[in-house]
């Protein structure tokens, strides 16, 4: 059996040469398990790190019953790594963090008390303790991106995130789509619900990001995003003999 469908809840942590951070996401995830509003575990995703995140991943979820993990062959990015985790997960509700824990697993409760009346929660990032060349970036790309899409998201980067699985399970993913998981839950007519949480100055590893992957590849993703939207394959099954009784 799926270690995972034992839970409700469980979250995805995509990691990528984040080894500073795995002790600290042990010692935060750890007190948020002891806390969840509902019964939930953790999935490390080792997305072909280089540095010792593998091995200290390892290490703390042998010491962790509710820690699980898997490792990917090579460094895919952060859409495969999200949808590996998701498609690994066999519980009611899935969700997300980066490892940089510029967000905390604490406010998750603040997401998951909306999650039976929404397909997804997520959150928006308040006070964002980032550079202002940083935030100029994402005020940049944010900014395109609602106008190309209109879909109403006001922080689509900010990485704390709950789904319904099912739903996750549907969604189209390539690369860079993560950026885009509100309007494809949007697209399958899924509700979503929007929370402030809090936001947090990164205190171990370097972000992964840089001009291209902030605002270019975002760019060029929303062109790819309008095209799929109006080729997008959305249905519901009324009813079926199938299944064997």
């Amino acid at each position: 059996m799926n270690k995972t469908a034992k839970y409700q809840f469980t979250i995805v942590v995509p990691v990528y040469n984040e080894e500073d951070s795995i002790y600290i996401l042990e010692e935060k995830i750890g007190t948020f398990l002891l806390h969840s509003l509902l019964p939930a575990c953790v999935l490390f995703v080792n997305d072909g790190s280089k540095d010792k995140s593998l091995k200290r991943i390892i290490e703390v979820c042998e010491r962790n019953n509710n820690f699980f993990y898997l490792s990917l062959e090579k460094n895919s990015g952060l859409s495969a790594a999200i949808k590996a985790g998701i498609d690994a997960t066999e519980s009611i509700y899935v969700g997300y963090m980066d490892a940089d824990l510029q967000t905390t697993p604490e406010d998750f409760n603040l997401l998951l008390q909306h999650i039976a009346r929404y397909e997804l929660v997520m959150g928006i990032r308040a006070n964002r303790q980032d550079t202002f060349f940083k935030k100029l970036q994402s005020k940049i790309a944010n900014g395109f991106r609602r106008m190309m899409i209109q879909d109403g998201i006001q922080d689509t980067g900010c990485p704390l995130k709950i789904l319904h699985t099912n739903f996750a399970k549907r969604i189209p993913f390539f690369t860079g789509m993560h950026r885009f998981l509100p309007t494809l839950i949007l697209l399958q007519e899924g509700k979503v619900k929007q929370v402030p949480v809090r936001h947090f100055p990164r205190v171990t590893g370097k972000s992964k990001y840089h001009l291209w992957n902030r605002l270019i590849s975002p760019f060029i993703d929303c062109f790819v995003y309008r095209w799929m939207r109006n080729r997008y394959i959305n249905y519901r099954i009324t009813d079926t003999n199938i299944t064997i009784q």
